[in-house]
Formats: structure tokens, sequence, C-alpha cells
């Protein structure tokens, strides 16, 4: 796992900017601790920081040449077929050149790019970002895996294109710094920035399963080598008990693939589901792998570790728990903030910062359940939707019952509020069409109220006919009663733009190559190709993930609540980090100073904060907050 730089001079007076390219590669120092080096040619540069996992001698360290020194590459990621490739496609290579001088994917990928292009592209498996610079031709080709595991920013202004793993070494090349407002607008209804956007205007990520190729004129063309798609005709190649023997197969094959390392390995285990199957297949292939987990010492409400605990038991691994008070969290989000150089919401990615930081003092790689809440409909709101689309005599009740749900107190906190604050959705939701239920739920506040906390001038500077294409694009797989769209929806929306965001940014903020074995292509295509009742029905969410491994899990996993990796976060709002908001960050001075927010609403939010009837006022305060600390770095 590395961290990559580069730009391409489009014109001579910006060739000066080349000389940047240390500056921008030591931003990801943290990306890749173990060695860093550049690429310096008349109009393109690259830049690469190394963490080492695979054939981790000097060999494979790059930016890396092929035999002629004609291509260059700087590459990000893994990938894990790469032994397979080399023998199928680059044995004439390798008897050409004498054969291979690493053991690495890197170089395996390089001659893949050199004798194919970009047709490779779909052969691999695993996740990356890389920059491959033809000297000759003078063309560069970026890509990015197909669900955007490994991040890709990019800048361009027809006078140069510069590219990198963070924003942060974006920044390094001097790029404008000029605040797009529209993806303000998206972030304050999201808590996280939907790809392809990015903060700064002319600034934006490229979009997974895409490639870009940039020559002396500019970018080429941008374009998509795989698309995530619903394979409806082959709903009926497998009967239920079939399709639960094949998921087995295919995910065993797929952590097997992601065990190959020369670094000490583990994985995380939360004590769900999708966690204890990782390390339940994982521990077919190693004895006494090692698993982590993290616990609330003050809030037990939001602590599993006792479903962990019999996992590892079960499997004999070498567990760790990593027990934390509210201090121990609270001391870390401050590291979480600074590391931020964008906006970025989600809150859990507190306590997954802390779960990377204690893991890395052990291992360098860990193995995670990421990605099968969004293609097996693992969600709250996946379980609401489908009993929506029911019209039970149910819904008609819970829907009629608005007014009463809009009166008691809501809040994520305790189990009685948390339920009328579902309820609250679900009959809010009940009243919308299937795509707009979708964004409403997808959201943590609507237009209006994100309107209403920004003043008239910035309000204004919102287009709201690029809102509405955005929007439509989000949710435009949502077209009939096939539950899969839905599912389809989150992968490109909340997989790309919150949870592998946050996972990447927390696990390199620690050094820690995160490995996810349910988002290998093949597991994808298979969970697009299985009808929605395999998936959910009225008693249960991501059931064919839980019926085809129930023999080798403990009971007690199932029929149990669902928290996610959630934090106390309001309990710490209106104590602990009061003072953060009232007296700095969200203070009647700094705000109307700022010139950004309404003072007004944001002085009623931090009164619904501290009120008995919260709602999910403390997620709004906490978005508000980490754009407020992001800003506060980059602008004032």
């Amino acid at each position: 796992m590395c961290g990559i730089s580069g730009l391409y001079a489009l014109e001579k007076n910006t060739t000066s900017k080349l000389t940047k390219i240390g500056q921008s590669t030591d931003k990801l120092l943290l990306r890749g601790p173990d060695s860093g080096n550049i690429y310096c040619g008349d109009n393109v540069a690259l830049g690469h920081r190394r963490l080492s996992i695979i054939d981790v001698s000097n060999a494979a360290s790059q930016p890396m040449y092929d035999s002629s020194t004609r291509y260059v590459l700087a590459f990000n990621g893994e990938i894990f077929n790469y032994q397979q490739l080399s023998e199928k496609y680059l044995q004439p290579v390798w008897q050409r050149i004498g054969g291979p001088k690493t053991s690495s994917d890197t170089e395996v990928l390089l001659y893949l790019l050199v004798e194919y292009g970009v047709e490779c592209l779909q052969w691999l498996s695993g996740f990356f970002a890389f920059g491959f610079y033809d000297t000759q031709t003078d063309q560069l080709i970026v890509a990015r895996d197909r669900y955007g595991k490994k991040p890709l920013y990019y800048y361009t202004d027809g006078k140069y294109l510069a590219f990198a793993s963070e924003m942060k070494a974006l920044l390094a090349f001097d790029i404008p710094k000029e605040i797009d407002y529209n993806t303000l607008f998206e972030y304050l209804q999201l808590n996280y920035i939907p790809q392809p956007h990015s903060m700064l205007k002319g600034a934006a990520r490229l979009m997974p399963g895409h490639y870009m190729t940039v020559d002396k004129t500019g970018i080429k063309e941008i374009k998509p080598y795989y698309k995530l798609e619903l394979h409806q005709e082959k709903y009926g190649q497998y009967t239920y008990d079939e399709a639960q023997k094949k998921l087995v197969d295919l995910l065993d094959g797929s952590i097997q693939e992601r065990m190959i390392a020369d670094v000490p390995l583990g994985a995380f285990l939360s004590g769900g589901i999708d966690s204890s199957v990782t390390v339940a297949l994982a521990s077919r292939h190693t004895k006494n792998l090692n698993t982590f987990s993290i616990g609330y010492k003050d809030n037990p409400f939001f602590d599993e570790t006792q479903y962990a605990k019999l996992v590892a038991g079960r499997y004999k691994t070498n567990h760790t728990v990593f027990s934390l008070a509210n201090n121990d969290f609270l001391e870390h989000v401050y590291e979480v903030l600074d590391y931020l150089d964008e906006p970025f919401a989600d809150s859990s990615a507190i306590p997954m910062y802390i779960l990377c930081k204690h893991t890395r003092k052990h291992v360098t790689v860990a193995l995670s359940g990421d990605g099968a809440d969004e293609m097996f409909s693992g969600y709250n709101k996946h379980m609401a939707e489908w009993k929506i689309r029911q019209h039970s005599m149910v819904n008609t009740v819970v829907k009629a019952g608005l007014p009463l749900w809009s009166a008691l107190p809501r809040s994520r906190n305790n189990k009685i509020t948390n339920i009328f604050r579902q309820m609250h959705r679900f009959a809010e939701g009940a009243n919308l069409s299937a795509k707009e239920r979708y964004w409403r739920w997808a959201s943590i506040s609507t237009p209006k109220q994100v309107f209403k906390m920004l003043r008239p001038e910035i309000a204004a500077k919102v287009d709201q006919s690029r809102f509405d294409k955005d929007k439509q694009g989000f949710i435009s797989s949502i077209k009939s009663d096939d539950f899969n769209e839905v599912l389809l929806a989150d992968m490109n929306l909340v997989l790309t733009g919150d949870m592998l965001v946050k996972v990447d940014m927390m696990s390199m903020a620690n050094s820690l190559e995160v490995r996810s074995p349910f988002l290998d292509y093949k597991v994808v295509d298979f969970a697009f190709s299985i009808p929605a009742e395999y998936k959910i029905n009225g008693q249960m969410k991501k059931r064919i993930v839980q019926d085809a491994f129930r023999p080798m899990l403990p009971a007690e996993l199932y029929n149990r609540p669902k928290h996610g990796f959630e934090i106390p976060l309001l309990g710490w709002l209106r104590k602990e980090l009061w003072g953060l908001i009232n007296d700095d960050l969200l203070s009647k001075s700094f705000v109307e100073a700022q010139g950004i927010f309404d003072v007004n609403a944001i002085e009623n939010l931090k009164k619904k904060l501290q009120s008995n009837n919260p709602e999910d006022s403390h997620a709004v305060v906490w978005a508000l907050i980490v754009f407020q600390y992001w800003w506060k770095k980059y602008y004032q």
C-alpha cells in the first residue's frame, strides 16, 4: 500500500510546477513510511511513497521502470492475481528480458500495461490507483480500481494536470483553493462528499472503474473499463441452496487471495456477521490468525466485543480487544480532524482510526468485512424500504402516526428514543416516491434544512439545476420494484463516498493496509446476479450471508440488534466537546466573521442539541464542526 502523486505540464510556463513533486509526495508519508522516490522528466513528474507489503526489497521500489526505461509506473494498491496474470500473459516478456527482476505485483502490472495497455485493467483482481507514463509518446494513463477502494484526486485548468492519492498532496502543487458551494450543499445533506466531487472547484476524483489518458493536448479521454450492473437475466441461475454454496466458495477464494503478504497479517473482528465470516474463512488458511476488536468501557449500549470473543474462541485466533473509555476516544478526535484534508463527517471514522492505530502495532495488513451491507442488504434502512414496499396494514398505522412520532423525543442514544426516531423516519419516507425516499434516508439533512443553515448570499451560489442533476444520477438505478436497484444505488453512493473513504483514510493515517474480501469483483458481480429475496425478507437482512455461514458461526451472533460502528457522539457534543462548539468553531463571533453560515440557524441547532428532543442534531453539528475545522486549517 502506498501513496502516489503526479503532474503533467501542458504548457511551458507550468513546467516549474514539476519541481514540487517532492513536496507533494512528502505529504503522503503516512501512506508510505518505508521509502519514497520520484521521477521527473521534461513534461511529467511522478512521485511514490511506499508501504512495503509484497516483495519488501529495494528492487520493488517505485516509480518503477521497464527494462528499456521507456515506461514509468507509480502504483498504489495490490493486484492479488498477479502471479496468475504473469503466467498467462507475460511469459514471452520474461523470456525476452531474462525474467522478472522482482517478485512484486508492481512489476507484473508494469509489463501488462506495456504489452496490453488499458485492456489489462479488466483482468486485475485487487484495488489500485496508478499513473503510467510512456516517455516516448508523452502519454500518461491514470486509473482507479472497480469500486474506488484507493482514492485518486485530480485537478486541471488546461495548463497542467495534477493528481494524487490525497488532497493535501494535490494542494502542494499550489492549486486554487476556491470552495465549491454545490459540494458543500451536498456534504451537509449526506455528511460526506459524494464522488466524483471535491470541496474545491476544479478538483475531482476519478470515478471508480475508470481510466484517464493524457497527452500534450490535455485530457484525451476518461472512460470506464468496468461498470457495476444488475444481471437480472441470471436471477434464475441458482437455487437458494446453490447460491449459498457459491457464495461460500467465492468468498473463500477471495480471502485466500488476500492473504498473500510478506509482512504480518490479521483481521478486524467486530462481532458482526461480516467480520466474523471473514475470520471464519481466513482461519481455514492460517493458524492462530491475529484478530482485533474495539470496545466501549463506558457505553455498553455500543459495545459488541462479547460477540467478537465468541468467534475468536471458536477459531482459536490470537485475539486482542482494545477496550477504551470515553477519554481514550476523545483524545483521538483532534488527530482525526487534523488528518482530514477534506470534510468527512461519518463519526465512525473516530473508532476506525483508533482500531487501525492499535492494530498497526501488531500487523501491517488487516482483513475487513466492508461492502457486505451495501450489496447484500444489511442496513436498517433496507428493512424499512422492504416493509414499505409490502403495503401492509402496519405500514398504514405507522404512517398515520407521523404526528405522534414528531412529538416524541428522538435520538440514536438509547433504545427507546431510537425506536421513535426510526418510526418517524419510516412514516416520513412512506409519503415519498422510492427515489425520493432513498435520497431522504441516505441523508442527514434535507435540502430545505441545509439552505436554512447557509447565509442567503452563500445559498445563492448553489446551482440548483446542477444539484438536481447530481441527485438524479445518484438515484438513477432505482427504476422498478427490483430491490437490488436500491442496493446498487448504495454501492455507487454510500460505499464509494462514505464507507471506503473512511476505511482508506483512517487506515492510511496509521500506515495500515486494509483488504476487503467481499469487494472481490467476482463476489460483487455474483451478488448482483441473484434475486433480492435471497438477501432480504420480512424477518432477515443479509439473509444469504447469514444462512450460508450459519454452520460456521456462534448462534449468539444471530437475531440481535445491529449497531454498526457507532460512537456516543451526542453525549460528547453536549459535554466534553461543547467548548469546541460553543466557544470556538460554532461560536457566534466566528460564524459571523466567517460569512458562510446563518448565525441564527446555527444557534437554534445548538439549542436543539441540548434539548430533550435532539433528533439527528448531533450528526448535523458534527458535520459543521468537521467543515469548520477544515476551513480554519486552509483558509484562516
